[in-house]
Formats: structure tokens, sequence, C-alpha cells
């Protein structure tokens, strides 16, 4: 039986959306009823800066050519954040996809996002929220995650995430690593995504 096929899209500079992309892939994972693949954006900086940032390195990754969006039934991206907005590198592959928004060929696919701050306060809502207009002219739906998360409620200690999509906090210097409910957060988007895309996937009849 053939199965949606979900893309996890990502860009990481230390670690801390791949981290999160794990969970996430865990639980689109969960029922056995989707294809997740794993994906990166390409990197605009050169190699000099991110060996002076301490970069962590990706190389297992591929990189996914924009184009190729096509190929999945839905998509979520996993977007660290720059002063509250998406990062640069994210802004260009989605700069790159010009062809497929001339021809509608991502039209009624499905799309969420997931994100890492500095801090508390660094843009956990503006930068999905800022994310969303890329899909909006491309008539990709956006599917939030909602409280679908009881750990979204709680307030015993520091949590990333919010309705918009899962999260963490990274401090400044990167030191701060996902915590246990911030995976529990981004595992459930992960199921719950899912679980959205397969009540509307329909099959192609094989020929």
């Amino acid at each position: 039986m053939s199965k949606p096929t979900i893309y996890v899209v990502i860009y990481s500079t230390w670690g801390h959306v791949k981290t999160l992309a794990d969970s996430i892939i865990k639980g689109l994972n969960d029922g056995g009823q989707v294809n997740a693949e794993l994906y990166r954006v390409a990197e605009t900086l050169p190699q000099e800066v991110l060996d002076k940032m301490h970069a962590a390195k990706f190389d297992d990754i591929p990189v996914l050519d924009p184009k190729d969006l096509v190929k999945a039934d839905a998509f979520l991206f996993g977007i660290p954040t720059r002063y509250g907005v998406p990062a640069a590198q994210v802004k260009a592959f989605w700069d790159a996809t010009g062809g497929l928004w001339s021809t509608g060929a991502l039209i009624g696919k499905y799309a969420g996002a997931f994100t890492s701050t500095a801090s508390q306060h660094g843009g956990q809502e503006t930068t999905i929220y800022t994310f969303i207009p890329h899909l909006v002219h491309h008539g990709i739906i956006f599917v939030p995650l909602g409280y679908q998360s009881k750990v979204l409620f709680s307030n015993e200690e520091v949590i990333g995430g919010s309705p918009w999509g899962a999260g963490t906090i990274a401090n400044g210097d990167g030191s701060r690593q996902p915590s246990a409910l911030e995976l529990e957060v981004a595992e459930t988007q992960g199921k719950t995504f899912a679980a959205t895309v397969l009540k509307a996937w329909k099959p192609v009849a094989a020929e």
C-alpha cells in the first residue's frame, strides 16, 4: 500500500533544530503510515565563517533542491530564528521556488514548521509567523500544532514551542540542548501532522 511522503527540511547551525527534527520524524513514523525523509537547505555562508562560528556539519543529510518539493505530499520545515524571522538560508531556499510558483506545482500540499531561538523572547512565534507568507503564495496549507501537546500548558520550567509549532531555546552561545519536554512537543507535532495529512491524502491509482 502506498503512503504519503513527508519531507522534514531543516537548517541547523549547532544541531538544535536537527535534534528537534529527530523527534519530529519519530512522531511521523509512529503509526507507520507515512514515509518521512530528512533533508537540509543549502548553506549560504562561506566555510571560513562557519568555522569561526564552530558550526556543526551535517554532510550525511542530503541537500534538497527546491524543485524537488513537488515529490512530497507535505513538508515540515525546521527554521532557526534570526532576529525573530527565519534564517536567510531558508529564505534563499524559497526564493528559488519561482518556477514552482509560476506553475502552481505546490498548491494544496501541507506544511508546518518548528524552530529554535536563543531565548524565550527571541521569536518562537514570529519566526513561524513570518515564514507563512511563503506557503500562502504557493497555495500550501499551513498546519499548526495548536495545543495538541499538553506540555504547552506547563509553566514548571522554561519550554520552547508554541501552538505555531515545536521549538527549543538554545541560549545565545548554543549551550542549552533541547529538553525532554521540548522533544515531547516535537514528537507530538510529528504525530498530529501525519494524522492531518492522512485525513486528506488520496493515493494515486496505478495505471
